[in-house]
C-alpha cells in the first residue's frame, strides 16, 4: 500500500458565481506559472489533474496556479451540490502525490497576436511605457485577482489603450467588466496621464 502524502484542501469563493478555488496547502506550480485548460482534450497534453477533473460532466474549464485549482462549472449545478465531492477529489489526487502538470508542459500564457510573437522572438519585450504598466499591474493589481482565484497579464499598450489577459475566475465574470473599468482603469488612468482606457481582450 503506497503512503499518502498528508495534505489539506480548501475553498475560497470567488466573485465569479461559476467558479470555486480549491487551495492546498502546498504548491501545485513553482513560481508565477499558470495553466488553463478549456477541455479535456487541452488538458490531456498539459494536466493529468485537470483531465481527471473534465470527468466530471460539469466541470468546464480548469485553471492552476501557485498552490490553487479554480474550477469553473456549468451554470445549472448548484456548489452546494458538488462542492466537497471536487474538494475531496482533489485532496485525494494530491494525496496520492500524481502529477498536476506534464513535465515539460509550457504554461506560460499565450501571446494572442503574431506581432506579438514577433515581438518576443526578437527579445523585445515592450517598450518603457509598457513595463511600467505590467509592473504598476504586478504591484497593485495581481495580488487581489490571485486571491480571487484568477490571473491578468498585460498583452500590449497602444493609443492609450491597455489590453489585459484575464484567466481562471476572472475569464467571463459577471463582476470582471465592473473591475475592470472601475478599478484597473481608474489605477492606470491616475497614476499614467498616457493611459485612457482598459479593455480585456478576452472578455
Amino acid at each position: 500500500m503506497s503512503t499518502l502524502i498528508p495534505t489539506y484542501v480548501y475553498t475560497e469563493m470567488t466573485p465569479n458565481p461559476n467558479s470555486m478555488k480549491f487551495v492546498a496547502d502546498r504548491m501545485l506550480i513553482v513560481g508565477g506559472d499558470v495553466a488553463e485548460f478549456q477541455d479535456s482534450v487541452a488538458a490531456k497534453e498539459g494536466s493529468p489533474l485537470a483531465l481527471a477533473l473534465f470527468e466530471f460532466p460539469f466541470v468546464k474549464t480548469v485553471f492552476i496556479m501557485g498552490n490553487f485549482v479554480t474550477v469553473s462549472k456549468d451554470a445549472s449545478m448548484d456548489w452546494d451540490l458538488v462542492k466537497n465531492e471536487l474538494r475531496e477529489f482533489i485532496q485525494r489526487y494530491l494525496m496520492e502525490d500524481k502529477p498536476v502538470i506534464v513535465e515539460g508542459y509550457s504554461t506560460d500564457i499565450p501571446a494572442s497576436s503574431p506581432e506579438k510573437l514577433k515581438m518576443m522572438a526578437e527579445h523585445k519585450v515592450g517598450n518603457e511605457l509598457e513595463q511600467k504598466i505590467a509592473d504598476l499591474l504586478d504591484e497593485y493589481v495581481r495580488p487581489a485577482v490571485e486571491k480571487d482565484g484568477g490571473a491578468i497579464q498585460l498583452d500590449s499598450f497602444q493609443n492609450g489603450v491597455v489590453s489585459v489577459v484575464l484567466r481562471g475566475s476572472c475569464s467571463g465574470c459577471p463582476s470582471s467588466t465592473a473591475t475592470l473599468k472601475g478599478g484597473i482603469e481608474n489605477l492606470l488612468t491616475s497614476m499614467m496621464p498616457e493611459v485612457r482606457e482598459v479593455v480585456a481582450i478576452n472578455g
